[in-house]
């Protein structure tokens, strides 16, 4: 049985994901932020769940390394958060908190994953990108986001460079607004027909890890639906 690594996975994409790769015959390794979200996933035999702080790189790497004892053929770094803001709205306390909530969560896995990785023989990684952070136009009201987002994007690359040759590779997922709980009470006048689905992002991400979906090169996936 192979094994996926799911960060954020008590959050609104997250749990969709770990029930979808449950679902497909996977053993989900979850992170969560807090104990009391470590119940989420009791009824599934295959998901185990641990509190870990993504932001404190010795947290991640003593994490990493008691998983070390079995294979972790792929992760899903799903752990992101989003404000708004253009450039006179905002400071450098709104670009730290975007550079540590979808950037550094990512990256203090990816760095102890890649030994894992090598040492294994090969992973993947699947990350989440945003709209904003390729389209200028869509980012210009959301700088410290699309900044932090913009950081996703080089991250795969610089995975997809180093893991060449040694059957390492990132994927990058770009969903427009996705359909949640959270967003709909976000944006209450906005209409949720034209917005991604937690279920078709996940479907996405067991594509990705099937056999043809390993095949893909360096893929960055646009899932707009209607932007």
């Amino acid at each position: 049985m192979k094994s996926v690594l799911v960060t954020g996975a008590s959050g609104g994409l997250g749990t969709r994901v770990v029930q979808e790769l449950h679902h497909d015959g996977y053993r989900v390794i979850a992170t969560v932020g807090s104990e009391k979200n470590r119940t989420l996933f009791d009824q599934l035999p295959n998901v185990q769940s641990h509190v870990v702080d993504l932001l404190d790189s010795a947290d991640v790497t003593n994490f990493i390394s008691r998983l070390n004892q079995e294979s972790i053929h792929a992760a899903a770094l799903l752990v992101g958060g989003f404000t708004m803001g253009g450039f006179q709205d905002t400071n450098v306390a709104d670009l730290d908190s975007m550079y540590r909530i979808n950037f550094l969560t990512a990256f203090n896995l990816v760095k102890p994953l890649l030994s894992l990785f090598e040492a294994q023989g090969g992973g993947q990684f699947i990350f989440i990108g945003a709209r904003p952070a390729l389209v200028a136009e869509a980012g210009k009201n959301m700088i410290a986001y699309s900044l932090s987002k913009a950081l996703i994007f080089e991250l795969a690359n610089l995975v997809n460079a180093y893991g060449k040759e040694k059957g390492i590779s990132a994927t990058v997922i770009v969903p427009g607004t996705i359909d949640t709980p959270t967003n709909r009470q976000a944006m209450p006048d906005a209409d949720p027909s034209k917005w991604i689905t937690p279920e078709t992002i996940s479907e996405t991400i067991t594509f990705v890890l099937s056999d043809t979906g390993r095949q893909l090169d360096e893929p960055v996936l646009k899932m707009y639906n209607q932007p």
